[in-house]
């Protein structure tokens, strides 16, 4: 709309130039005399006898006077006498006139004065007709620049308005549409958007709903066999520090199991708490608590998580790595843990000093995972084409993945002769 603004202000300045033009051309010389005055001078001048007046029948109808050679009136034949009339005023004035001449002398003059007067009225009426033209073109430039500014200027500037309040969220603002708008339909593919991103918020705000009150149920239900595992747990500790030395021959093995158990329980606890305090949307936000362990610890959370004697470890190197041990455990159980149900073969880990991190991989031989799944296991809810019925969430590696971050370390999954996750730990 600036632009045809531009455009209107040099079209006013185009027609004012042509006005200027208009009253400059009419106001030479050029134009004090036409044909019919010249014809009609000559005629009463050739008519004229010197001392005479003029034929009654000449040119009765036109206001003309005669002049002698000094120039004093000798014949005045005008309605209104009140201007004196000379040749000086004639050539002023822009009334035509000649001169009578006589045996080759100048013996008087004749000057029509009426014909100045029908010279300005021509031009005052030219003018005005240029004037009204003029305006008339100014009009119809204005009234099309403002129902462009209607039907177009008006229409896309609503609809940018309404593509920021959808960008913004606010989307119960229709799109309002005038009456004679040349993007009716357009608009409306627009208003119809917002309904359907309208009711697939809502959609999403139920199912959020169900998804947190599912998490809630499951989290309650969860607690019940946690708590009877712990009491079970302490009940036969204390069974067997009661009977030590009698019958019942407490070995070390036994208790090491039942330490297991226990600690299995309070983990479980743990992870029971997070998900009721939390949904699954956030599951970033899980605590870290990191502090300085010596990397011999790594090893005592795999002999907890291999039960069944798979995983062949090489000798860890003697550093101090800044990890929260809770949230490792829960690291390398869910990979254990995805191990044992996808590929059931033997587990290799190994270890390497990586500048200022402890790097840890985790290796099985079993079928792998197709490239072009492997960037998209980490996922949250993410399962591969090759699960087949074995059950699962989708969630171990992602919540591994969000833990190995919160620690400042990382996780990283590729698939060469099977499986093979890699850690991260940052060093102290």
């Amino acid at each position: 709309m600036k632009q045809y603004c531009k455009f209107m202000v040099l079209f006013v300045l185009l027609l004012a130039a042509g006005l200027f033009a208009v009253v400059k051309l009419t106001g030479t010389d050029d134009f004090s005399q036409n044909n019919e005055d010249v014809l009609l001078l000559n005629e009463i001048a050739h008519k004229i006898v010197p001392g005479d007046m003029p034929p009654e029948n000449t040119a009765p109808e036109r206001e003309y006077v005669i002049l002698d050679r000094n120039g004093n009136v000798i014949y005045d034949h005008r309605s209104d006498r009140s201007e004196a009339i000379t040749i000086e005023t004639a050539m002023k004035r822009r009334y035509p006139y000649t001169y009578i001449i006589e045996k080759n002398q100048i013996t008087g003059s004749v000057v029509l004065t009426d014909s100045g007067k029908y010279f300005d009225r021509l031009r005052t009426d030219s003018i005005a007709a240029y004037c009204v033209c003029s305006f008339l073109l100014i009009g119809a430039a204005a009234a099309f620049g403002a129902y462009i500014c209607k039907t177009v200027i008006r229409p896309f500037a609503k609809m940018k308005d309404f593509a920021s309040y959808v960008a913004a969220g606010d989307l119960d603002r229709p799109l309002e549409m005038d009456q004679g708008n040349l993007f009716g339909a357009f608009s409306e593919s627009f208003d119809i958007m917002r309904e359907e991103l309208k009711a697939s918020r809502a959609r999403e705000l139920v199912l959020q709903k169900k998804e947190r009150e599912l998490i809630a149920s499951l989290s309650h239900d969860l607690k019940t066999p946690v708590t009877g595992i712990k009491l079970t747990s302490e009940l036969m500790a204390a069974v067997f520090s009661q009977n030590e030395g009698q019958e019942i021959t407490v070995t070390e093995d036994m208790t090491v199991k039942m330490n297991n158990i226990y600690k299995r329980a309070d983990e479980i606890a743990v992870l029971v708490n997070d998900l009721f305090s939390s949904t699954l949307e956030d599951l970033g936000e899980f605590r870290v608590k990191c502090s300085d362990e010596n990397s011999a610890v790594i090893a005592e959370i795999v002999s907890e998580y291999d039960d069944r004697g798979l995983v062949r470890i090489s000798e860890i190197p003697q550093v101090i790595v800044h990890i929260d041990k809770l949230r490792l455990s829960q690291v390398l159980g869910n990979i254990l843990f995805n191990s044992y149900k996808y590929a059931g073969t033997s587990i290799d880990i190994s270890f390497c000093l990586d500048e200022s991190f402890l790097e840890v991989s985790v290796r099985d031989s079993g079928p792998g995972v197709p490239k072009e799944e492997i960037a998209l296991i980490t996922n949250k809810f993410y399962r591969g084409k090759q699960h087949g019925d074995k059950e699962g969430s989708g969630l171990g590696l992602y919540i591994a993945r969000i833990l190995m971050d919160k620690m400042g370390g990382e996780l990283s999954v590729r698939s060469e002769n099977g499986l093979c996750v890699t850690l991260l730990i940052p060093l102290s």
